[in-house]
């Protein structure tokens, strides 16, 4: 597999014609967040970030319209993100059963409040700055009643924010998502060094049906995705969810604005066909992990998605010293590729006690199941088990 193309090189593909390999994608010849971002600085958790959170704002993927209504907490580095929700899509904690339950009562289950990184279902802080569990729990009391809200929902919280809340009256519930985790390895073969033999030999025929035919795949970060290559992203993303129907949650403009707010933690993998660009997957990154996030195809190819989605990603975040790599919800197929089960969380709080009751005892009892779930995960987990 290949990468990003080396500054200089002319690329032999005709589609790439008149294209201007050292212009930012935006159209900029030098990226607002190169001038701005010290060189050398840490990279911190994109999510919670101004820049991104600000673009989902001002692109109108979270509008009250749209079900996302902002009502956040504080402000600048003292700031909790707060949303007044009209539904539970792009959440990817899923409460509908909860929401049906408060219907048959006769009971609004919306609005609710709900804390979260919106469309993005990754564990990382939910606030900027030295909040109290009681400054939260007050600030978050009183906003529910000025919405009328049923209650409040805070996803996916690293362990820190666990931790500052397990005072305040909240449910516990959890889930079971996949992530890679780097042992030190020096390369991609070292990695599947740690494998058995029949799980190793399975991932290298999957990684030669790339060549065999006729793909290729190329990773971009920074000022290197240029402006077609977010245009060919962005289309295979669409084009995801317009087969199922659906509207993407995003819009080209978030992409591209994204792009100058925080291009700099970007990664593109692009993947080839003579010549020609039939898929793409864009991943965000700190100093500490690789989020995959958004992936499409023009044509669907054998163990494409695998490559795109997975095995380029894993390359990057060896190469770069990452320790973790977090490449969405969902996908028992990520466990053969290396991806273990961890338990992720959420926390809960309804306004109506009888409800609060009856949902903390549903809470506990599926969590058994997660965690049975998790431990049967592990036994098929690729890697050699030490004697």
């Amino acid at each position: 597999m290949s990468c990003a193309r080396r500054p200089g090189r002319r690329s032999p593909r005709p589609w790439l014609a008149g294209a201007e390999p050292e212009r930012y994608a935006g159209g900029l010849s030098k990226a607002p967040w190169q001038a701005a971002r010290d060189v050398g600085a840490p990279m911190q958790y994109p999510f919670l970030s101004t820049a991104f959170l600000d673009t989902l704002e001002e692109t109108g993927a979270v509008d009250p319209r749209r079900g996302w209504a902002p009502c956040h907490l504080g402000g600048g580095d003292h700031f909790l993100p707060l949303y007044q929700r009209a539904d539970s899509r792009g959440e990817y904690v899923f409460d509908f059963a909860w929401a049906d339950a408060y219907q048959r009562h006769g009971l609004p289950y919306y609005p609710k409040l709900v804390t979260a990184i919106p469309f993005t279902p990754v564990v990382g802080p939910r606030w900027r700055g030295d909040w109290s569990a009681n400054a939260l729990w007050e600030g978050v009391q009183e906003r529910a009643r000025e919405h009328g809200a049923s209650g409040w929902h805070l996803l996916f919280p690293d362990q820190l924010a666990r931790e500052v809340l397990a005072e305040l009256p909240l449910i516990g519930r959890q889930a079971c998502h996949f992530r890679w985790f780097n042992r030190d390895y020096a390369d991609f073969e070292d990695f599947l060094g740690a494998f058995n033999s029949r799980k190793r030999k399975s991932v290298r025929r999957e990684r030669r049906r790339i060549g065999e035919q006729g793909l290729s795949a190329t990773r971009h970060s920074g000022a290197r995705i240029e402006a077609h290559h977010w245009r060919f992203f962005y289309h295979c993303y669409a084009n995801t969810y317009r087969v199922r129907g659906q509207r993407p949650y995003l819009s080209e403009r978030f992409f591209l604005r994204l792009a100058e707010t925080l291009g700099e933690q970007l990664l593109m993998v692009l993947a080839w066909h003579q010549g020609e660009p039939v898929a793409a997957g864009l991943y965000l990154f700190d100093d500490h992990t690789l989020y995959g996030r958004y992936w499409g195809c023009v044509r669907e190819y054998d163990a494409l998605h695998f490559e795109v989605c997975y095995y380029q990603g894993i390359e990057f975040a060896i190469e770069r010293g990452l320790r973790e790599f977090d490449p969405g919800v969902q996908g028992e197929h990520k466990i053969l590729r290396g991806f273990e089960p961890v338990i992720t969380h959420s926390l809960h709080w309804l306004a109506e006690p009888a409800f609060h009751d009856a949902v903390a005892d549903f809470c506990q009892r599926e969590a058994r199941h997660v965690i049975g779930y998790r431990d049967e995960a592990r036994t098929l987990l690729p890697y050699r088990r030490e004697e």
